[in-house]
């Protein structure tokens, strides 16, 4: 017996307690890790919430600069061979054509975003970030952020739109007959794996369960996404994907924002 209280004066500790404070330690992880899970996507969606408010103080700029028109996006191009171009990027979150010229937010890159481009990406994309390697397709060749951006709800799969003098003091009516009110959201666009080798990826954000936006008004809000109802998953069909996405930007024009 004195022996043992030597031990254990001598930090000694018998097999019984060690796996007791182990035993602890284990169920106090598997608590606090969902906290913190939790905690570390609220931390990320806060931070989306800020880069969409920053990207609507540019669109914002940009407008009072070009007598209130905002960035447009391209008109269409032909659907050929194995480029989706024009049906999986047009009024989504294309920054530049092709041949690199800029387009949509990617217009807000010289100048009203040049000290900040990350903001035109999300922190909680549910895939490994594609930042820097997008940025420095710009100029270059085709590139993406992680954000739809409207365009004005005018977009064409081939091509020239009716105009391209879109005001953000009269974005017009939606194809519901509902004032244009949505600009850019969060991407939840799901393919199927065959459309990779064509360029076309699954891009996800806030692990699917939220959404959010930002409005020409300048008003930035999350909406609920747990039953999909902002996801976009075309399949095999990419061809889909442009009239799926606006369906999406006309169902956020319904958002109620008189919590304001």
């Amino acid at each position: 017996m004195k022996r043992e209280r030597l031990q254990r004066g001598g930090y000694g500790f018998t097999l019984l307690e060690l796996l007791t404070v182990l035993a602890v330690v284990v169920l106090l992880v598997s608590i606090l890790l969902p906290s913190l899970r939790a905690a570390r996507q609220r931390a990320k969606k806060t931070v989306c919430l800020s880069n969409l408010r920053q990207v609507g103080l540019a669109i914002r700029a940009y407008a009072y600069d070009y007598n209130d028109t905002i960035p447009f996006g391209p008109e269409g191009l032909p659907i050929m061979g194995h480029n989706f171009y024009t049906a999986t990027g047009n009024v989504t979150s294309l920054l530049s054509l092709l041949d690199g010229r800029p387009v949509g937010l990617g217009l807000l890159l010289n100048g009203y975003l040049s000290e900040q481009p990350k903001v035109l990406f999300c922190p909680g994309a549910d895939q490994p970030s594609e930042a820097d390697r997008q940025l420095a397709n710009v100029g270059r060749r085709q590139a993406q952020s992680d954000y739809y951006y409207r365009h004005a709800s005018v977009a064409l799969l081939s091509g020239k739109p009716d105009t391209f003098h879109i005001r953000l003091s009269d974005l017009g009516k939606n194809r519901n007959g509902r004032r244009i009110r949505a600009l850019v959201m969060d991407v939840q666009f799901l393919v199927h794996p065959s459309l990779e080798a064509f360029g076309v990826f699954t891009r996800t954000s806030h692990l699917r369960k939220t959404v959010n936006l930002l409005y020409a008004d300048g008003a930035v809000r999350s909406a609920d996404n747990s039953d999909d109802r902002f996801t976009v998953d075309v399949g095999a069909r990419p061809y889909d994907a442009l009239e799926e996405i606006l369906k999406r930007f006309e169902l956020a024009d319904e958002f109620d924002l008189s919590g304001d």
